[in-house]
């Protein structure tokens, strides 16, 4: 393939990822966004494969690896579940960080690249912030990776001093880059390019450790926007056109996305990544005193809960992350189907930040086959909740907490939620009474117009359905 046709191969691939992001934008254009990328980047890898820059006797290897990491991909669409996704993002994330060390390494002590002068320091600056964007992707995303699995407790840990630890390690970094810019041979700046690559993992480390495990779905957002950047610097040390685009489509795609959620749940980017509220979420927020919420808990059974949803004419489903774990998405679509075959007006109300990655409960719903139309955002439904009769909430907490409204005081103060508490009847499906991600006790508990229905999701819905087709 000639060095044009390779360059307008590399065009449509551009703008097939353009089409395609465009495309994701809306749950009914998602399928045909995912078939323009598929395209786009089987374009992509064909003009690289046969293109001028490839030798004969390296399609082998190439091909070799394409073979290995295919069987990787297939194998883990296959077998991961739907609640593994945020996890297996923050690994896909990883992988990019690394490839991006790698090549940086491989660049500089590549014998055939001879530069000098201008270019050999901005190609030696593209190694460096390469390798440092790259480097603090991978060590972050295995954490986050731990953190999303349960591997790795979601509380945040704050070392003390640690804005200064990091204004340190950022320093030393810089006096290294300095060094290495500097350095008269590639065994004398591999030195300052190691420690560099140390500090750059620690400091990914210390960054998501540092994160709670309320705001978890913001770090993925920041991950997924970190390899793009440094799948774009990768572009820029290999001399790759196509991956520096579409390394800055990643990247900035992924920053507005992190931009929309800090929105959502009112907390800005810097006090994200300086440190973020949440905790494992396992066990109940401790309360005492004012702060207690005031009311008793009413329980309710499957067959109360059917009847309830029975005699509605307007209800909202908030799915949530117990919905993922549970599978229960199936049951939840089996009786939305059944409650509009009885004339019910069922929609789904769907927070930014339900679940554990950006669009979680979205791509959960949409494995169900709950048609698009019926799920809608937050703002979208927070003045319809007066004229709800039943507001179900399936295993979500933060995210329909009165106290991100009511308590100044509260951690989520001003965190936009859904209003489920303004409905003529709430209904909460969760396993105990243990608090959400963010640590705080949830006083739509103990309102007076809500139930809760204790038990497995799935299981408890099976039971709802049964009661509701007797």
């Amino acid at each position: 393939m000639s060095e044009s046709l390779a360059t307008v191969s590399y065009i449509g691939a551009t703008i097939l990822f353009i089409l395609s992001l465009g495309g994701l934008s809306n749950p009914e254009t998602s399928r045909r966004g995912n078939l323009y990328g598929m395209i786009g980047m089987a374009l992509a890898v064909l003009a690289t494969v046969f293109g001028p820059r490839v030798t004969m006797s390296g399609i082998p290897w190439i091909i070799g690896a394409m073979v290995v990491g295919g069987s990787v991909g297939i194998y883990a669409a296959r077998v991961v579940k739907m609640t593994q996704m945020p996890e297996l993002v923050a690994l896909m994330h990883s992988l990019v960080g690394l490839a991006a060390c790698l090549v940086g390494f491989a660049s500089y002590i590549d014998p055939s690249v001879q530069l000098a002068g201008a270019e050999k320091a901005i190609h030696e600056m593209e190694i460096y912030i390469g390798i440092l964007i790259g480097a603090v992707t991978f060590s972050g995303s295995i954490i986050a990776f731990g953190k999303l699995s349960g591997k790795i407790g979601g509380k945040p840990l704050l070392l003390p001093a640690r804005h200064l630890m990091n204004l340190v390690g950022l320093l030393i970094v810089i006096f290294f880059g300095w060094q290495f810019l500097h350095a008269e041979s590639v065994s004398a700046g591999m030195m300052p390019l190691i420690v560099m690559t140390v500090i750059a993992l620690l400091f990914g480390i210390h960054m998501v450790m540092a994160i709670g495990g309320a705001d978890m779905p913001v770090v993925v957002s920041m991950l997924n926007s970190y390899s793009g950047w440094a799948a774009a610097a990768t572009g820029f040390m290999l001399n790759n056109d196509l991956l520096i685009v579409t390394g800055a489509l990643v990247g900035s795609s992924g920053a507005i996305l992190s931009y929309i959620m800090c929105r959502a749940m009112a907390r800005n980017f810097i006090s994200v990544i300086a440190g973020g509220f949440g905790t494992g979420g396992g066990a109940p927020a401790a309360a005492s005193g004012d702060a207690q919420p005031a009311g008793e808990v009413v329980a309710i059974s499957a067959a109360e809960t059917a009847e309830l949803l029975r005699e509605a004419r307007n209800v909202i489903i908030v799915p949530g992350y117990g919905m993922a774990v549970a599978q229960a998405q199936h049951t939840v679509n089996e009786i939305t189907q059944y409650l509009r075959e009885q004339g019910v007006n069922v929609r789904f109300g769907i927070h930014p930040v339900a679940g554990r990655m950006p669009g979680h409960m979205n791509v959960l719903l949409a494995e169900a086959r709950v048609p698009y139309d019926i799920v809608m955002e937050m703002d979208e439904l927070n003045e319809d909740f007066p004229d709800t009769d039943v507001a179900m909430v399936i295993g979500a907490n933060d995210i329909v907490n009165p106290s991100a409204q009511d308590d100044p005081n509260s951690p989520i103060a001003g965190m936009p939620v859904l209003e489920v508490w303004k409905a003529k009847t709430s209904i909460v499906m969760k396993r105990s009474m243990a608090s959400g991600y963010a640590g705080v006790d949830n006083p739509l508990f103990y309102k007076d117009n809500n139930r809760m229905l204790f038990g497995d999701a799935k299981k408890m819905l099976e039971e709802v359905f049964v009661a509701l087709k007797a």
